[in-house]
């Protein structure tokens, strides 16, 4: 793995900022090439043993967060509700898996989003679009819209305070495994959907009374390993906070633990392929449904040369009426060669529609049809679900339809928060997990 770390920039970059002020760019990156990593190489690693655990079968991975986080919501209230439920889904995907779940949140660095399109057109009037807090503002005006580069700093600063919160949480007594289990029991008593998951909660129950009557005190029940991921979007950002590790003398993205490519971003022959093969983290890349195997294999070849398990994990995308047709071809091909990459499902990103009102959404019984699809194609070929890849929030947004506590159309303009797509709320998440944890009692 060569050091050349700036050799993506000769090639083209799909979804950059046209930055009006280079001068002022380039005083923002070498400020931030110059701040403390957010991450450290070594805890980097730890997350990639893990997933290669992942790879050999013996783990699953649940990976969640916003679509775009926002400066506004780095708050002890907004974190604390994302991982609070984060943690509360892991704990009945372990028990039902009898796997250890890794956990990573889509936290901590998830400022940019790609656009379709590189202006927003409204009552005659064309401005930049939306990219992302990292990038420019979310209100519809010039000045907001306008690309700034001090907003690099500020995503810095954010990821700062938002990971400083998610240490002393999951460090603190507050990721206390019976604490994360009453959680649990509340909503399964007050869900309308409650009743389903009434067993599984009880088994889950008598399990820690028995420990617990052991005197089974292990660590792991106090605190939890916690791994932040983003899109490495915006590559001035993470080359910035790229930093050769003194112990191996390799080069380490440290703006989070994991980084991934998405499906807009992931030709062979562009800058962001280029730049994640010469950085040391797990890495992924999100594969849509046009995606063939002959670029699958390529990517592993370009990404992980050396076949490292828990190297490269790909994401797939494809949609509830896609999965079944499109993922089996691309396992089995990828399995056949003999390739060491970690499957991971995201159900959201192709189940997105427009409603009559206008908002985009996402079904619940979509996501969950594209999650039951996917295991079907790994059962089937006797590979591994390696995970899901979740946008959800900890708040009661009511942004997709659907769950337990039903969400109609008509429901979305009552809170309707998200700054780019439509996330799940908590009882949602809940609601999904427990399901997942149905999937895999089933298989």
């Amino acid at each position: 793995m060569s050091n050349n770390l700036d050799s993506w920039r000769r090639l083209p970059a799909a979804q950059q900022p046209e930055w009006p002020d280079r001068d002022e760019l380039d005083r923002v990156v070498t400020e931030l090439a110059g701040l403390p990593p957010l991450v450290f190489a070594g805890e980097c690693d730890n997350l990639k043993a893990e997933l290669a655990a992942v790879t050999r079968g013996e783990a699953f991975v649940l990976q969640g967060g916003d679509c775009a986080e926002t400066f506004s919501g780095a708050t002890a209230d907004c974190v604390r509700n994302k991982l609070k439920t984060l943690l509360q889904m892991a704990i009945v995907l372990t028990y039902a898996a009898k796997v250890p779940v890794v956990k990573i949140g889509r936290i901590a660095g998830q400022f940019a989003k790609p656009r379709s399109k590189g202006t927003e057109v409204r009552d005659g009037v064309e401005l930049p679009a939306y990219r992302g807090d990292m990038v420019n503002g979310f209100d519809f005006t010039p000045s907001s819209r306008r690309p700034d580069p001090g907003r690099l700093l500020r995503a810095y600063h954010s990821s700062a305070v938002t990971l400083n919160l998610i240490r002393a949480f999951t460090k603190g007594g507050y990721a206390d495994l019976r604490q994360v289990h009453a959680w649990n029991q509340d909503f399964v008593s007050e869900s309308p959907a409650g009743k389903r998951y009434e067993r599984l909660a009880r088994e889950i129950d008598q399990a820690l009374a028995f420990m617990r009557a052991c005197g089974a005190e292990p660590e792991e029940f106090h605190s939890v390993e916690f791994y932040s991921s983003h899109e490495a979007l915006i590559l001035d950002y993470d080359q910035a906070l790229t930093r050769i590790d003194s112990r191996t003398g390799r080069p380490y993205d440290v703006s989070a633990h994991m980084v991934w490519i998405g499906e807009r971003t992931r030709q062979l022959d562009r800058a962001h392929v280029e730049f994640f093969s010469r950085i040391s983290n797990p890495i992924g890349v999100k594969l849509g449904p046009t995606t063939t195997a002959e670029e699958a294999l390529a990517l592993v070849e370009k990404l992980n040369p050396d076949n490292e398990p828990g190297r490269l994990t790909f994401i797939t995308r494809m949609g509830a009426s896609k999965i079944r047709e499109h993922l089996p071809a691309l396992v089995e091909k990828v399995t056949a060669d003999g390739a060491q990459v970690a499957w991971i499902c995201d159900p959201m990103h192709g189940n997105t529609f427009e409603a009559p009102s206008g908002h985009k959404t996402r079904r619940l019984d979509d996501v969950l049809d594209e999650v039951a699809g996917f295991f079907e194609v790994h059962r089937a070929l006797g590979t591994h679900p390696g995970g899901v890849h979740i946008e959800f929030t900890g708040d009661d947004v009511t942004e997709c339809v659907g769950g337990g506590t039903e969400i109609v159309e008509d429901d979305l303009a009552l809170r309707y928060e998200t700054a780019c797509d439509p996330r799940l709320n908590r009882s949602q998440s809940l609601d999904m997990a427990f399901r997942v944890a149905e999937l895999y009692r089933s298989a």
